[in-house]
C-alpha cells in the first residue's frame, strides 16, 4: 500500500477537498553502502570545523551566503524562520491554463492526489473536479508547502484521479541565448533524406519497450558476484568516427533501417534483433561471449548475434 507523503485539502474557490499526496514515480536504481576497502566496514560522513578540527554536531551548524565580492554574509535559523512560508495544510488553486501553454521543461515531479475519509460530499467535490478539468482541458494552477518549502504546482486528471505535478518558476529555466544552433540549415536533399529516415524508423511508442539496460546489467553484476564469479570490463567502447559525407551516411543509414523494417536477415531464434537497443544487443553478446564486441556498432552486433 502506497504511503502518502503530504495530507490536506485542495481549495477551490469555496470548496476544500481532503486530499493526500502521493509520489507517481518510484526509484528503481540500485543504491550502495561506502564501505572502507581495505576492512569492509562502513563509510561514515561527519562534519568537521575547518578552523578547530573537531567534529561539530548538527545544533552547533550555522549558514553563510557567498557574495559575488568574495565575501560572506552569515544567516542565522532565526532569519530563515522569518522568510520562512506560512506552514499550510491547502492547495490552492490561483488559476486554470490551456495544457499546451506551458512548455513540458517548466515540470519537475509528478504526484497523485487521492481523495481522503469517507464522507459523500468531498468525494462528491473531488469527482466534480476530475470531471470539469477532463472537459475543459485545462490544467489547475496552485501553490503549497511540503516540508517548508513552498511549490509552484500543475493539477492535472491522469487515469481518471488528480495528478499534481511540481513546476519551476520562470526564472529557473536558462534561456538558449549562447547554446550553439549548429550553424546553417542542411541542403533540401539532405533533409529530404534525413526525413525518410526518419519515418523508416518511426514507430508508435510503448513506454513498456524501453528498459533501463545499465540496471539490468548492474543487477546481473551483483548476482554473478553473489555466487563467486569474476566480472572482467569490457574493452573500451571506439569512439565514432566523425561522418566525412553527411549525404552518404544518410543514404547508408535509410538503407540499413529499411532492411531491418522488413526482417531480412535480422531474425534469430524468432527474435528481431534489429528491434532491439545497442545496449541490449550488447547485454546477448556478452552472455554469447562475442569477441570484440564493445568496439561494435549496432548493426555489427546484429550481424554477429545473428551468425552465431
Amino acid at each position: 500500500m502506497a504511503r502518502s507523503l503530504w495530507t490536506g485539502s485542495l481549495s477551490f474557490g469555496l470548496v476544500n477537498v481532503p486530499v493526500a499526496l502521493f509520489s507517481a514515480v518510484r526509484d528503481q536504481d540500485l543504491h550502495f553502502h561506502q564501505l572502507h576497502e581495505k576492512d569492509g566496514a562502513r563509510i561514515e560522513t561527519r562534519r568537521f570545523c575547518a578552523e578547530e578540527d573537531k567534529e561539530v554536531p548538527l545544533d552547533a551548524i550555522g549558514h553563510a551566503y557567498d557574495l559575488d565580492d568574495g565575501k560572506t554574509v552569515v544567516v542565522t535559523d532565526e532569519d530563515l524562520e522569518a522568510v520562512a512560508p506560512r506552514k499550510t495544510r491547502t492547495i490552492d488553486i490561483e488559476a486554470f491554463v490551456d495544457a499546451d501553454e506551458i512548455d513540458p521543461i517548466a515540470f519537475d515531479h509528478p504526484y497523485f492526489l487521492a481523495p481522503t475519509g469517507d464522507a459523500e460530499g468531498p468525494r462528491r467535490a473531488y469527482q466534480l473536479l476530475v470531471e470539469v478539468m477532463e472537459q475543459t482541458g485545462r490544467l489547475a494552477i496552485g501553490r503549497f508547502v511540503m516540508r517548508a518549502k513552498e511549490y509552484l504546482v500543475a493539477i492535472e486528471v491522469r487515469d481518471e484521479r488528480l495528478a499534481l505535478t511540481t513546476m519551476r518558476f520562470a526564472d529557473e529555466v536558462r534561456s538558449a541565448d549562447g547554446i550553439d544552433t549548429g550553424g546553417k540549415k542542411p541542403a533540401k536533399a539532405q533533409l529530404d533524406q534525413a526525413v525518410a529516415l526518419v519515418e523508416a524508423l518511426a514507430a508508435d511508442w510503448d513506454p513498456s519497450a524501453w528498459k533501463d539496460c545499465y540496471r539490468k546489467r548492474l543487477e546481473d553484476v551483483i548476482a554473478r558476484k553473489r555466487k563467486g564469479r569474476k566480472i572482467s570490463a569490457p574493452e573500451p567502447a571506439r569512439e565514432p568516427a566523425p561522418v566525412p559525407d553527411l549525404m552518404a551516411a544518410l543514404e547508408r543509414s535509410l538503407a540499413e533501417a529499411t532492411k531491418g523494417a522488413s526482417g531480412s536477415g535480422r531474425r534469430s531464434a524468432g527474435d528481431d534483433l534489429a528491434d532491439l537497443s545497442r545496449e541490449e544487443l550488447y547485454e546477448r553478446a556478452q552472455q554469447a561471449d562475442v569477441p570484440g564486441r564493445s568496439s561494435m556498432s549496432k548493426d555489427e552486433l546484429v550481424d554477429a548475434l545473428g551468425s552465431g
